[in-house]
């Protein structure tokens, strides 16, 4: 499948750290101003570009003389703060050669959960753009802490195209694609299901984290909110612009996202804080487009509280749906199965998952 580039007007393009970290020198120059001058080329021709950058934490490691990634959060905190000026400063000469201007964007899962932050954080991210600037976009690795954390830029990346309803998601890797069994790549992928899972691996790389699994796991993000996605290689001296003009890496394509903005921010701009179990009367009527009742609840787990996003499984603890509760998880406990119109969850606060 083809789409012209005239119809891909916002672009959030994903580099990974192991793209163009250097042992000896800490960045990888070559490749490092190939992505940023294939990234002018798109500014230039009237394009939206946001950047969602690793390499923070790689290029502090090097500065620190570290060999392996820091395993204590207040050393990886560190590396994270002294990498993140050097990786803005390549990334500021870079684009001041044509004057252009960028601006570093840090964030972390509470300026995804919380309704007024995320909304001021899209609206800065489209001022930015709309001021013909590119965000660099990082996770705030020098504040993040285990329960505010990503874990990986590409599911992050994955968050900021939804966030900004971009029209598509490159992520550069090492790697030209997703290999099949044969080690050839998959050129198009219309549905992640388990089988094309299984062809991911982790990777093992010192200066990253993730792998295939976790590019695939933000692929599913971006084409879930309706987004089209590429995982290509980084390494190629036109592969963000041959994946949005021809054929390059693989091409995830996007599934039917939801128009609303506030249906995308509960099904992927934050993360759920618990699990509300229903019975098959309770799934039929929610796939039904009506609100959740406290008579098809079987169940819950976790801690929440009135106003949070929790999953909505089926019996299997099959997540299908997600929805801002009315109650807390003590509540619920209290008021599930009870035959009685106690609406959990309104309507228009629940989206059915792809």
């Amino acid at each position: 499948m083809k789409e012209s580039v005239k119809n891909c007007k916002r672009i959030v393009v994903k580099i990974g750290s192991s793209l163009f970290a250097s042992e000896k020198d800490g960045l990888n120059t070559a490749i490092f101003n190939n992505i940023a001058n294939q990234i002018i080329n798109l500014v230039d021709a009237g394009k939206e570009v946001a950047v969602v950058s690793s390499g923070a934490i790689a290029m502090g490691m090097r500065m620190l003389g570290l060999k392996t990634r820091p395993k204590e959060l207040s050393h990886l905190q560190a590396a994270a703060a002294i990498g993140q000026n050097a990786l803005m400063d390549s990334y500021s000469t870079a684009f001041k050669k044509h004057n252009l201007i960028c601006a570093q964007v840090l964030l972390t899962w509470d300026d995804f959960n919380d309704r007024r932050r995320y909304l001021n954080a899209k609206n800065t991210l489209l001022t930015l753009l709309k001021l013909k600037s590119i965000p660099v976009i990082n996770e705030n690795d020098t504040v993040s802490t285990d329960e505010i954390r990503f874990g990986d830029n590409d599911q992050l990346s994955a968050r900021v195209a939804s966030l900004i309803s971009a029209d598509r998601l490159i992520i550069l890797s090492d790697v030209e694609g997703l290999l099949d069994r044969e080690k050839k790549v998959i050129p198009v992928i219309d549905e992640i299901t388990s089988a094309v899972k299984a062809l991911a691996n982790p990777t093992n790389k010192q200066t990253s984290v993730g792998g295939m699994i976790t590019k695939l796991e933000a692929a599913k993000i971006a084409t879930d909110a309706g987004v089209t996605c590429t995982i290509a290689g980084g390494k190629n001296h036109d592969s963000i612009l041959r994946s949005i003009t021809e054929s390059a890496g693989t091409l995830f394509l996007a599934r039917k996202g939801y128009t609303a903005e506030k249906k995308r921010w509960i099904a992927f701009g934050t993360k759920s804080k618990g699990k509300i179990i229903v019975d098959d009367g309770a799934k039929i009527a929610l796939l039904g487009k009506k609100s959740l009742l406290s008579v098809g609840i079987t169940g819950s787990e976790g801690n929440f509280d009135s106003g949070d996003i929790v999953s909505i499984t089926n019996k299997h603890g099959v997540e299908f749906a997600r929805g801002k509760t009315t109650l807390s998880s003590k509540q619920v406990d209290k008021v599930k199965g009870v035959r009685a119109d106690k609406e959990v969850i309104h309507c228009d606060n629940i989206v059915i998952l792809n």
